[in-house]
């Protein structure tokens, strides 16, 4: 009986009316990119391109999360984004640390951050 109740669950949810298989909402458009973050720095910009890793300098220090919320806040400002638009999702205590940006594809990243003369 627990495999029958299973089973029509999983039917369930899998057959979503109007939903085309595999398509992604436009709301879900996300990029991760590679950030090399310098805290401490006498003033918080992003510093450019080293090869595909984007340079950020942060004038918080790197305590308690600090430098971290700076980075988010840097290019979430940046960007155009609402808060939390841009967040860390790896390497929360190191200098290089994965960011992803919700709402934007890659080249729209780039594009902006070009714009914004980067």
């Amino acid at each position: 009986m627990q495999s029958d109740g299973r089973e029509r669950s999983r039917h369930s949810a899998a057959t979503v009316p109007g939903s085309v298989s595999g398509a992604t909402p436009l709301s879900a458009v996300s990029c991760k990119i590679p950030v090399k973050v310098v805290p401490g720095s006498s003033r918080t910009v992003i510093a450019g391109w080293l090869g595909d890793t984007l340079r950020v300098r942060v004038a918080a220090p790197p305590e308690r999360g600090k430098a971290n919320a700076a980075v988010e806040a840097l290019l979430n400002k940046t960007l155009g984004l609402a808060r939390g638009g841009a967040r860390i999702v790896s390497g929360s205590t190191s200098q290089r640390k994965i960011v992803q940006i919700t709402g934007l594809s890659e080249l729209e990243f780039r594009q902006k951050l070009s714009d914004a003369g980067v």
